[in-house]
């Protein structure tokens, strides 16, 4: 996947940052994370084009970020809600898990 490539884009208007992966100029991930009041940045979102899971493309988002983060950000607090697949490379990353969040709906 040599030929993905990693663009920052962060809105002036918004507290949202966005990181986006490329290939051969088709979007095929992106993640995001918003800073918060309080010195804290919010991990939201990631999204990989199914033709390219399970590629290393999440984790190259994750850790692109995840640099910026710790070179821009010290001192400030990250936190996240994940799926359970997602959950060893936060505890990798030495983040704490809290409680367990079960989604549920029902058409009324």
């Amino acid at each position: 996947m040599e030929d993905i490539k990693i663009t920052h884009l962060k809105s002036n208007a918004q507290k949202l940052e966005t990181w986006i992966a490329l290939l051969n100029g088709d979007v095929i991930g992106h993640i995001y994370m918003e800073r918060e009041d309080n010195k804290k940045i919010k991990f939201l979102d990631a999204w990989v084009h199914n033709d390219y899971r399970r590629m290393g493309v999440f984790r190259m988002l994750w850790e692109t970020r995840w640099e910026y983060v710790k070179n821009n950000y010290k001192g400030w607090t990250a936190y996240a809600w994940c799926k359970p697949s997602s959950l060893p490379l936060l505890m990798e990353k030495d983040f704490i898990s809290g409680e367990t969040a079960t989604y549920v709906e029902k058409i009324i």
